[in-house]
């Protein structure tokens, strides 16, 4: 199956490195998550809590973000947080509750690894692993998730180059795991207003150079609840095969990026406006 074919290399003033180049595979690839394939016509949009927080809080945002269309659960279980007195997430209690949680909605979950000692245990509860903005040139890890076969959502370093973003996934298709989807999730400039600078035009060069699916993370690229909405939209219109957004329950109680994070109101809102735009790019939201 071919899908949002690019024709022609870019003049970007370095190598594409050789497995995550388009000129390696015309076709785009297509990752699949328990089911749920990222990076054809369907825009598949991962939401949920940034952390496990308790059973209440994951049942009940899982079930409504489900109900209103999402297809994959985020969560972590394992948090990296700038400050080692905040919350750092439930661990494997948090891995179980994620396991509960899908064995009732079905859903497929993406959870973040943070060490190559978690490798083996995350995988065992979810079925995508995450490595984050700040892990995305730790390359033990990158070479341990790609001996895992586990899908991997990569997420672009906070101040990455494009050709940085390539060479980390590089390193994770080099190991024998092609299921890797890349994730623009905000880089940090000189603007102090959001948290980081949404780098929009990565979409359609990222798909102009690499085969592997594209997806944003408004969130993150924000920082601010009420602009993820604007982006999220913006990034269905420039061609994301998909969003991973944070949605809470009761945002303004949650331990972890409450401030960035949709409840479940503004979120059914946004995946209606989703659906319109989706359409209008010749996309769909299943």
């Amino acid at each position: 199956m071919e899908t949002n074919s690019c024709n022609g290399p870019a003049n970007v003033g370095f190598k594409i490195p050789e497995r995550v180049s388009r000129e390696s595979r015309l076709d785009s690839t297509l990752v699949n998550v328990a089911g749920v394939e990222v990076g054809g016509l369907d825009v598949v949009i991962i939401a949920g809590p940034c952390a496990v927080e308790s059973e209440e809080q994951l049942f009940d945002t899982a079930r409504a973000v489900k109900r209103d269309g999402a297809r994959i659960l985020r969560g972590g279980a394992f948090k990296p947080r700038s400050s080692p007195y905040s919350f750092q997430g439930m661990g494997e209690d948090g891995l179980k509750l994620l396991s509960s949680v899908r064995a009732e909605t079905g859903m497929p979950v993406v959870t973040e690894v943070m060490d190559t000692r978690q490798v083996d245990l995350i995988g065992e509860y979810a079925d995508m692993l995450q490595v984050g903005s700040r892990n995305m040139q730790n390359y033990p890890l990158l070479k341990e998730v790609g001996l895992s076969r586990k899908p991997v959502l990569l997420k672009r370093g906070m101040m990455a180059t494009i050709e940085e973003f390539l060479l980390a996934a590089e390193y994770i298709l080099s190991q024998g795991n092609e299921n890797v989807i890349l994730c623009e999730r905000g880089i940090r400039t000189f603007e102090t207003t959001t948290r980081n600078t949404l780098d929009l035009s990565a979409i359609p060069m990222l798909k102009r150079l690499t085969h592997l699916p594209v997806i944003v993370d408004p969130s993150h690229g924000t920082g601010i609840r009420w602009m993820v909405p604007a982006m999220a939209k913006a990034a269905i219109a420039a061609g994301a095969d998909g969003l991973i957004m944070e949605v809470h329950y009761r945002p303004d109680e949650a331990l972890c990026d409450g401030y960035q994070s949709l409840d479940l109101d503004l979120f059914k809102t946004l995946m209606a406006d989703l659906k319109r735009i989706a359409e209008a790019v010749d996309r769909k939201m299943s």
